[in-house]
């Protein structure tokens, strides 16, 4: 997919590229999920199958990520995890907000140990060359379970942090694609660094709506992976 990118830079019209994170940069390690799954369910005691657990938080997952595109705002991921416990019959009245926090904290843990993987091997001689291009870039992502505390922590895992003048995540300003305020508090990040021209933009992601048609009704370039 890296590949894709490089075309982009032989018009030497780009200046800067824009990156999504999930499937663009990154992807999820198979084992995350199932482990943070079982953890959740011991966590907080929950009297149900890991099956039915598993279908919760994936029934959530697509449902807050639909939300946050239409809406073009970030639902919080305390959020996300009260809305599961109460869909598998917990009491949330009797969980306090500590208590949830502590298992974002702890299921980190599970992260860590089950990091995400790059989506291109050759990731950093590519990012390398398009940098050597003149052409800056940076991070636009949307989050869901897991925040951009902690997705930053996975960038400077894989040695990429150099690569990008700035990293912004829904999560930390509360606005998620294709909202026109995420993409404008990109595009003034960008000239406070360098004036860039819009025309002179491009983001590059994998999702219709929030990367493709997000950037375009911005006034700038995309291309969909």
């Amino acid at each position: 997919m890296i590949n894709q990118y490089l075309e982009i830079i032989e018009s030497n019209s780009i200046k800067h590229i824009s990156f999504d994170l999930w499937l663009t940069i990154i992807k999820s390690n198979p084992n995350f999920k199932p482990k943070r799954n079982i953890f959740f369910r011991e966590y907080f005691k929950i009297d149900k199958t890991i099956e039915e657990v598993n279908l919760s938080v994936r029934k959530f997952d697509v449902l807050i990520n639909n939300m946050n595109e239409r809406t073009g705002f970030n639902v919080n991921v305390l959020e996300i995890y009260y809305l599961i416990l109460n869909d598998l019959g917990k009491d949330i009245s009797l969980i306090d907000k500590k208590e949830v926090e502590n298992f974002i904290i702890e299921s980190s843990e599970i992260l860590y140990d089950n990091m995400p993987l790059l989506i291109d091997d050759n990731i950093h001689f590519k990012l390398k060359e398009i940098i050597e291009n003149d052409i800056s870039c940076n991070i636009l992502s949307n989050t869901g379970f897991i925040e951009g505390l902690y997705l930053r922590k996975i960038i400077e895992y894989y040695d990429l942090s150099s690569f990008f003048l700035f990293q912004i995540y829904s999560d930390e300003c509360g606005y998620s694609k294709p909202n026109n305020l995420i993409f404008q508090l990109m595009y003034d990040r960008i000239n406070a660094h360098r004036i860039v021209q819009k025309s002179s933009l491009i983001h590059i992601g994998d999702n219709i709506i929030s990367d493709y048609n997000g950037a375009i009704n911005f006034g700038i370039n995309a291309k969909l992976i």
